[in-house]
Parts: structure tokens; sequence; C-alpha cells
């Protein structure tokens, strides 16, 4: 047995979305005419899995709980990128990294008698500790299926947060199995690391603060996976600004995302091969349709791009990301922005810096490279 979703993950479309959407095919249709332009409108409507209303939900939730992370700039970092940069700093979340806010959001989301039963997940990475640590705040069990190679730093966050690491092959066959035995034996609550609107809706928070943080963002770039965060981010940023343009970052040894977009359809590898170790995972059924239908690009990008950018973070920003959290600005400084002319008009962007958990051994092998 897969990962089950409860009636409630498939959240309607709200009257905003709808609108967010009816909005960015008649900009693309503008020289059409009016009939054609409303039935290329309804044929594209699309029912995603969280939605403003949802996000604004999740928001309320989990303020009091997640940290309001802090927007750092560097006058540096502008002139070698040619671009006003506005860094987005979710490695100072509770847990090192943006996967808090979703987390919290599902699992303060369970009523009494679900969450009585704690929650279970398969993760190698900061979903993980997220989920580990969201349960310990809520005073239930968390049971954490992880793979033998994931990042010890990451493991050690799980047990730290109280979680009981049960481990498992590094097979996605064999992290689900285990998982789904864990689950008939306790009962807990499945809680995927992405695909679910708890999860999207919960990450959209970022956006929410991030654009009252600096409103004159036009571009927002931010990294992609399974898709949970950048479908958040992506719904909640177009619902608060239709003209936003958001822009996927994403290891070139692990390109599933951009061959999917090219491809029109989902697309997965026999294996990955980068150094971002949060960026591994496939799109799932409800992170596709989002990024299918509103993210304008994905930037791939080498690994030796990802640990330039790191060395830039460490030395100029003076934060420490790990190459997930990284791979935004690297995108940025990549040949493939700088000299594609669709992208001169970003002058204002946002770069998610999702977080910063950093193997230390891996670090310093890494940077003698």
């Amino acid at each position: 047995m897969k990962f089950a979703y409860s009636k409630h993950d498939r959240n309607f479309m709200s009257d905003d979305a709808s609108t967010v959407i009816k909005s960015a095919h008649a900009k693309h249709a503008k020289n059409a005419m009016n009939g054609e332009m409303e039935a290329d409108s309804e044929t594209r409507k699309e029912k995603y899995a969280a939605d403003i209303s949802s996000i604004k939900e999740a928001h309320a939730r989990i303020k009091s709980l997640v940290h309001r992370t802090p927007v750092l700039s560097s006058e540096s970092l502008n002139a070698i990128s040619g671009r006003q940069l506005y860094f987005k700093c979710e490695c100072f979340q509770k847990g090192g990294a943006f996967k808090f806010r979703g987390a919290c959001n599902a699992v303060f989301s369970l009523d009494d008698t679900d969450a009585s039963k704690g929650v279970i997940t398969h993760s190698s990475g900061n979903h993980a500790a997220a989920l580990a640590l969201a349960a310990k705040l809520r005073g239930i069990p968390a049971y954490i299926v992880v793979p033998k190679n994931a990042p010890i730093c990451k493991v050690e966050n799980v047990k730290r947060y109280g979680g009981q690491v049960i481990w498992s092959e590094a097979s996605m066959k064999s992290r689900e199995e285990i998982a789904n035995k864990v689950w008939q034996e306790t009962g807990a609550n499945l809680i995927h690391p992405y695909n679910d609107g708890r999860i999207l809706s919960g990450q959209g928070t970022i956006s929410l603060e991030l654009l009252e943080q600096a409103p004159q963002i036009d571009t927002l770039v931010v990294p992609i996976s399974g898709g949970g965060l950048i479908s958040g981010v992506t719904l909640a940023a177009k619902s608060i600004n239709p003209a936003i343009r958001i822009l996927a970052a994403e290891p070139k040894g692990a390109d599933d995302a951009a061959q999917s977009k090219a491809a029109g359809r989902i697309i997965t590898l026999p294996e990955t091969n980068t150094i971002a170790d949060g960026l591994r995972a496939f799109l799932g059924d409800f992170t596709w349709p989002v990024v299918r239908d509103l993210v304008e690009d994905i930037i791939t990008v080498e690994d030796s791009e990802i640990i330039k950018a790191m060395k830039l973070c460490f030395e100029i920003l003076k934060v420490v990301v790990e190459p997930s959290g990284a791979i935004g600005l690297a995108a940025v400084l990549s040949d493939a922005f700088q000299n594609n002319p669709a992208w001169k008009d970003c002058k204002h962007i946002g770069i998610v810096v999702s977080g910063g958990n950093v193997d230390l051994g891996m670090l310093w092998k890494s940077l003698e490279k």
C-alpha cells in the first residue's frame, strides 16, 4: 500500500485561484477573439490540491508555531547577478528548513482522535525532522521510516526531536513497504512529504510572508523536487500578484521536473546523481498540475554551480545553507538564466533558501573540489 490521502487533501479551486489561472491564460492569448479566450480558459481550469484560502487558513493555524523567517539582501550579490536579490531564509526556520511549515499544518489539522494515534512518514531528510518536531509540539508519537543512506545530520535531527527512527533500505519500495507495516501496526496518520494538500498549504505561507516583506519582487526562484514547496509558493504568489514570474531551480543530475515540463507529463528517472540530497524526489499528482500550468520555466544547474553558490552564501551572506538551499542562487547566476532574453525584465528576484541542514563531512569534501 502506498500513502493514502483523505478527501480533504483535494481542495476545490477557490475563486481567487480561478481568477489567477484565467488571467494567466488571457495574457498569453490577448490577441485572440474573446470567445476563443473564454474557451481556452475553460478547458485549462484545474482543481489544485491547495488554494489561497487553504494557505491563509494554514497561516492562521501555524503562525504562532513557526518562525517568520528574515529576508536578507547583499549589494555584493546584487552586483554579481546584475539583479536585486531577496533571500527568504528558511534555513532559519524551526528544524532548519521550510518543511516545518507543511508538517506543522498537517499535524495540527488532525482532530484529537486521529492525532492520538500519531503520525508516520518515510523520508531521508528535512520532512522527517519537521514531522518529528511538529508531533513533539502536539504531544503525539512520530514514526519515521529512514533509508540507510540518509544524511547523518538529518537523522540526528529526527532523534533530537523525539521521532522514532525505523530503518529501511534506500529503495522507495523498501521505504513504502516498511511504512505500510508500521501503519498497520499503529494506525498512525500517513503524512506524505509533498503530495498532500495540507503540506502544500503550509509551504504556501512562505509567499504570504515574503511578498509582504518585499512587495517589489517580480520573480520567484524556488527549488524543485517533489514539488510541494514550489506548488504552495506558486499558488499563493500568483493569487497575490498574478503577474509574478515563478522559476524552478533543479540539479541536472535529477532533472525529472524539467523533463516532465518539456514532455507535458510526469517523467521519473531510474536514478539521480546530485549533491543536493533534498532534491531527489519526483513530482506527484498533486504537485504536477501546478508545475505544468503556473511555473514559467525550470532552470537546471550542475553540482559545481551549486557548490559555488554555497560558497557565496557562506562568504558573503554569512549564512549556512545546504546544497538544496543554494540552488536558487546557482540558477540566477547560471548562463541559462543570465543569457536568456526572456528573463531580462526580472529585476527584483526573491530566492527561497530552503534549508541549512548540512552534512559537514560532505560539505568539506565538496569545498575541496
